[in-house]
């Protein structure tokens, strides 16, 4: 049985599901639908080639699948379109030091590598699949001399980083609201942070994150947006709708990033 199969056959249930309502029927078959045509364009881009085609990390060979989301709005250099003008601020700036918390498969922290020549990334992600793709990847793209990967990251472990310029890329499902308290590890209060909060999973995190963090840094709140981006050949010819699923980050609800640089006291306290 081929794919399509696969998907046929799952719509087709959720079709004659009779315990869900009408309503909550058409949207998990308008997702299936939509995650099945996804499929089909990462195949189709894939087998003309895995570099990234776009954004902050084009040219990165992204030759493994993603540990979470969609694989192809990574594949495209759309995916967090809303943060690409927090990367050019920081490639203007670069720091010596990445700690990525949750790297999943490696798309940041190999990125980051590629675009801070002279950082050392501390990639950390609990999921050993997810460790050892980002573990592929870094070696894929010939920066596995400076990708550091490891487990679980401790706010113990910040110290280490005190007083060396030093970013903290953050996505860990929720896990930013126990680990991201300046009062317990003080060696936050000089890094550069950029981190995605999850207020579905833990109501009012951000507003916990901000005030945590104003008196020491300057905070820019990044809400989701229509990604864009110079889409490939093969999609602009395509239609308006093949376009728009082709972008579709997989999200079901708002995970809005915290953009946050240290107040000049705190940076020249490094």
């Amino acid at each position: 049985m081929s794919r399509d199969d696969d998907y046929a056959e799952h719509i087709g249930k959720l079709l004659h599901d009779e315990r869900l309502s009408a309503d909550a029927r058409m949207a998990r078959i308008l997702i299936a639908a939509t995650k099945w045509r996804t499929e089909h364009w990462s195949n189709r881009m894939t087998r003309v080639s895995t570099r990234v085609r776009g954004g902050p990390f084009e040219g990165m060979d992204y030759c493994v699948n993603a540990a979470e989301g969609a694989y192809l709005p990574r594949l495209l250099g759309t995916y967090e379109g809303e943060l690409a003008p927090v990367i050019e601020a920081l490639r203007q700036d670069p720091p010596d030091h990445v700690i990525d918390i949750g790297c999943a498969e490696g798309y940041y922290a190999v990125g980051f590598a590629r675009i801070f020549p002279n950082a050392r990334v501390h990639a950390r992600d609990i999921d050993e699949v997810a460790r050892r793709r980002c573990g592929l990847l870094a070696k894929a793209n010939a920066v596995d001399d400076r990708v550091e990967i490891g487990g679980e990251f401790t706010g113990e472990d910040f110290a280490a980083f005190e007083g060396l310029k030093t970013l903290v890329f953050m996505d860990a499902e929720g896990f930013e609201d126990e680990l991201l308290h300046p009062d317990r590890h003080p060696a936050l209060r000089g890094f550069w942070l950029v981190v995605e909060t999850h207020p579905g999973a833990r109501p009012g995190v951000t507003d916990r994150l901000i005030e945590r963090f104003k008196a020491t840094h300057e905070i820019q709140r990044i809400d989701q947006d229509t990604p864009r981006g110079t889409l490939p050949r093969e999609l602009r010819e395509a239609s308006h709708l093949e376009m728009l699923i082709a972008m579709w980050e997989w999200r079901g609800q708002p995970t809005p990033w915290l953009f946050m640089r240290p107040k000049a006291s705190q940076a020249s306290a490094r």
